[in-house]
């Protein structure tokens, strides 16, 4: 469970309930508005306000009716191996449902939780029950291989089959008293590191693998190694050092080589954390290292990267194990805890997550851009825009920045990404169309001579989400107005010369594209509106439908319609998406109320003019 629970609080009934768990669990308190009277932060439709949080990966604890939940996150429901814990409490605390989730923390949470409240914890699962644990989610600092294995073991035992525990694990230490199951020592155990312990199947090869990690890989390489040639460096020391893999809790290497592709990689691949260090860090670790050296000193500042990094990791208590094996490009090093790693040292490599949060509207805001908002751990944006992640941002840290201090916005989420935070830069609709997507790119890409970010910026994650951009709400509300060739044209001169706009709108004009217009006006540029409405009216119909669509998404959403002839500047704002059609689009009054849309030329084909037959994967009705 990666994330901290959110206890919703839907009544006053139950708000001294929320409270108490929020308490015992050091995590915050959702309230519903006009119903609770305190909480972290306040939602508006309970409904909505669970499906955002599911969605983010965010584990549930609601104080209310089961039901309430269960409808809330039931649309997303798709697989339990990744679903987030969802949990009902009764308003007077009593009872504690583990609705969803329970072997990834939803039984455990519920057992702390009625403990807190002295209630109790309504558990089904069948292994919880029988044999008093869940075999796929042991405790921090223990890993279990093969868990694909849990469900027909779990189902082997319940049933009465003969199981064999091999080794020690403490947790499971009481299931030598099950009639069904005999113990024994260890068998090939490791020379080096953690002892394995087995549940295995005595008539059948159902094994279930439970290691305790307790070994730090120190990894360090030249500057663009293959990945495989530090991956096979990593696989040959551990099979010649007889230890497993699962063993590792993670991989450590000197902060310089936070972004180096090879070092990720192996991490990614032993499903552990790259964790880094600075290099006064690692050489405070020199009397410990066997193999010191002064020219890594003299080109780094530490006397030994993979050694210094393993013991770093490990903790002052750790020992070398392996000391450095290496390659013509490669290094790497282990070292052995006395003690399960359950706290990581060091700090991650950084990430800056670069999300769209749609027009405002929580509907539109789509599930991975809530996830990564959920994880970061500071939100870098105009208020405004952290303003609209409603409950989703409370009790984050928020760095808010005004308008026109675009530069300043991106230069500060690089820098604070570069301490090691996880952190989101918001904009509203799409962060890569006309937002700071590039703008940070753009930073990332300055030269020596330039005023750009540190080097330490330049090694975070950078990680961008797509977000539904006003373009396509606007589109949305309108019907299918995008349904053939179109554009889009900043109408701000700010950052465009003048020459350019013009010279885009008369090629787009006479390509015929449907336009969007973003930047339309502002309270000091009125004309260039007025300028484009007149340049399209030389080449297309004067009755051409435009759509004016205003705070899309939001409670004061308005849309309308006008001729190209009628369109003026004053009703326009900064706040309005202007789409004017091509010449072919139209404006249908429908029951529904007036739709636009531009005919692709599906007519055409069926009556069977159309000589183009390729077939586009994109668009499988066009086949």
């Amino acid at each position: 469970m990666a994330l901290n629970p959110v206890v919703l609080a839907l009544s006053k009934s139950g708000e001294s309930t929320a409270h108490a768990i929020a308490k015992a669990l050091n995590c915050a308190v959702h309230g519903r508005k006009d119903r609770v009277v305190a909480a972290d932060a306040f939602f508006d439709n309970a409904l909505d306000h669970t499906r955002d949080l599911f969605a983010a990966g965010t584990p549930i604890i609601g104080v209310c009716a089961s039901g309430i939940l269960i409808r809330g996150v039931a649309s997303l429901l798709n697989d339990k191996t990744t679903e987030p814990p969802v949990i009902s409490v009764s308003d007077d605390g009593a009872v504690v449902v583990p609705l969803l989730g329970g072997h990834r923390g939803a039984n455990r949470l519920s057992k702390q939780i009625a403990d807190a409240l002295n209630g109790t914890a309504a558990v089904t699962t069948a292994g919880d029950i029988a044999l008093g644990v869940a075999l796929d989610e042991p405790p921090l600092g223990y890993r279990v291989s093969a868990p694909e294995n849990a469900k027909s073991v779990m189902a082997g035992l319940l049933n009465g089959d003969a199981y064999t525990l091999t080794g020690d694990a403490p947790w499971l230490a009481h299931m030598a008293d099950l009639p069904n199951v005999t113990t024994a020592p260890a068998r090939d155990a490791p020379t080096l590191g953690s002892l394995p312990c087995q549940l295995s199947a005595n008539d059948g090869d159902a094994v279930l693998g439970f290691h305790r990690q307790d070994i730090a890989l120190g990894v360090g390489c030249a500057r663009d190694t293959n990945p495989e040639d530090l991956w096979a460096l990593v696989k040959d020391t551990l099979a010649s050092a007889n230890i497993l893999a699962e063993s590792i809790a993670c991989v450590a290497s000197l902060d310089l080589k936070a972004d180096e592709v090879a070092m990720n990689v192996v991490a990614a691949r032993l499903g552990v954390p790259y964790r880094v260090f600075t290099a006064a860090e690692l050489e405070a670790e020199a009397p410990r290292l066997k193999t010191p050296s002064d020219v890594v000193f003299a080109e780094v500042g530490c006397h030994g990267v993979s050694e210094g990094a393993a013991l770093a990791a490990a903790g002052p208590e750790s020992r070398l194990i392996v000391a450095k094996q290496k390659t013509a490009n490669a290094t790497c090093a282990i070292a052995l805890s006395p003690n399960p790693i359950t706290q990581q040292r060091g700090r991650p490599r950084g990430r800056l997550s670069v999300v769209g949060i749609g027009p405002g509207q929580a509907a539109w805001r789509t599930p991975e851009v809530s996830r990564l908002v959920a994880d970061a751990e500071e939100l870098v944006g105009y208020g405004l825009y952290i303003d609209l992640l409603g409950p989703l941002a409370a009790g984050k840290i928020r760095s808010d920045f005004p308008l026109g201090g675009e530069e300043a916005r991106c230069r500060y989420a690089l820098e604070q990404a570069a301490l090691g935070k996880n952190v989101a830069l918001v904009c509203s609709g799409d962060a890569g169309i006309y937002a700071m997507g590039a703008l940070v790119f753009e930073l990332l890409d300055r030269g020596p001579d330039e005023e750009g970010v540190s080097d330490a910026a330049r090694r975070v994650d950078v990680v961008c989400s797509p977000g539904v951009s006003a373009l396509q709400g606007a589109a949305a509300r309108a019907g299918a107005p995008l349904g053939h060739d179109f554009c889009t044209i900043s109408l701000s001169d700010l950052l465009t010369p003048r020459d350019d706009i013009i010279r885009r709108l008369n090629a787009a004009a006479q390509g015929d594209f449907v336009i969007a217009f973003y930047n339309p006006v502002s309270k000091t540029r009125r004309t260039l509106l007025a300028e484009a409405r007149d340049i399209l009216l030389q080449h297309r119909p004067a009755d051409t439908p435009v759509m004016l669509a205003s705070n899309l998404g939001r409670p004061t959403e308005l849309v309308r319609y006008r001729r190209l002839d009628e369109l003026e500047v004053d009703e326009v704002d900064m706040l309005t998406v202007v789409l004017i059609g091509s010449s072919n689009s139209r404006l249908a009054q429908l029951g529904s109320g007036p739709r636009m849309f531009t005919p692709r030329g599906y007519a055409r084909k069926i009556d069977g003019d159309l000589t183009d037959k390729r077939h586009d994967p994109y668009e499988p009705e066009t086949a």
